[in-house]
């Protein structure tokens, strides 16, 4: 005796459909009308400036010659290119961006870690002091540095080295693509430490007591459950630090004037001297625009490269 069941026909999946016109009503819906207003305007308040250094920058416009406004093409980028201060500006906002990111991040993370560590009176003050020099302007900060610090007659390191029987050194002439370096460290370095100590509250003090049950000792704790723990927050650090790091101008504006020659010019401030030293605006619309792309670069590798790694991880 054989039976024979019938399968019921399956319903169709409703859901898929349902989804997106659930996303078309959104599309069309009272809120889009309403943030419409303000995404015109952000279009508007990007594209503007942009189409204009896009035209400044195919045309002859000098402002030393307002009458000549001709179509040269892709000369204005031939010329940047070309230029003597390219390649020295170039190869000093990297070593500023990399030397910069380096100290940040090493000071960042071992300060944080001993702050973190350490249990003593003030150290809610100590962390307000750390923070507080992130909230100075860059303007400001690079006077003080000038004027206080590095100058070679009445700055401290000049008095440290006359203590001890030295001849003080005028850092920003004779060392002046470090000097910044240090100077944007300082400033930088509490955004770092604000970040990585911000993060470390949030580590698992279990994991923490139960590595020192089984004997591990505080270098074998930082190592092991520490810096793994911090790996998105330096990932967080490295990619905005990037993204500011190559536009650094005031700094060099106010401290050296990107010399002597061009051994403390980076790239913004190589369009500065192209705008409104030069008057060649044309030629500086063009290294506007290739700054932006190597900035647009740099943005996505790091994406790519630390934001795929986190996802992966976490």
């Amino acid at each position: 005796m054989s039976t024979t069941s019938t399968a019921l026909p399956k319903a169709p999946d409703t859901r898929t459909s349902s989804e997106a016109d659930q996303r078309h009503r959104r599309r069309l819906g009272p809120g889009w009308f309403l943030v419409s207003p303000s995404v015109a305007l952000l279009l508007l308040w990007m594209l503007v400036p942009l189409s204009m250094t896009l035209y400044f920058s195919v045309i002859r416009y000098n402002l030393l010659y307002p009458g000549e406004n001709d179509f040269v093409g892709l000369e204005n980028f031939h010329y940047f290119l070309t230029d003597a201060g390219f390649m020295p500006g170039m190869t000093n906002t990297l070593i500023l961006v990399g030397s910069v990111l380096l100290i940040s991040v090493v000071l960042g993370v071992l300060i944080s870690a001993l702050l973190e560590a350490a249990d003593f009176a003030g150290r809610g003050i100590v962390r307000v002091l750390l923070i507080s020099p992130f909230f100075i302007m860059p303007t400001v900060s690079a006077l003080v540095w000038k004027n206080l610090i590095y100058h070679p007659v009445s700055g401290i390191l000049a008095a440290v080295w006359k203590f001890f029987g030295a001849q003080p050194v005028d850092w920003l002439a004779q060392h002046p693509l470090a000097s910044i370096v240090i100077i944007v460290s300082w400033q930088w370095l509490p955004f770092a430490i604000l970040i990585l100590m911000t993060a470390m509250q949030s580590l698992d003090q279990e994991q923490k007591e139960a590595a020192r049950l089984d004997g591990a000792g505080p270098i074998a704790i930082f190592w092991h459950l520490t810096l793994p723990h911090l790996a998105r927050p330096i990932a967080v650090v490295v990619m905005i630090e990037t993204i500011f790091l190559l536009s650094v101008f005031a700094e060099i504006f106010t401290t050296t004037s990107g010399g002597p020659g061009y051994a403390s010019t980076n790239l913004a401030y190589l369009i500065y001297t192209q705008a409104l030293l030069q008057f060649d605006v044309g030629m500086a619309s063009a290294g506007g625009l290739i700054a932006v792309v190597i900035a647009n670069i740099a943005a996505i590798i790091l994406v790519r490269m630390l934001g795929k790694n986190l996802t992966e991880k976490y």
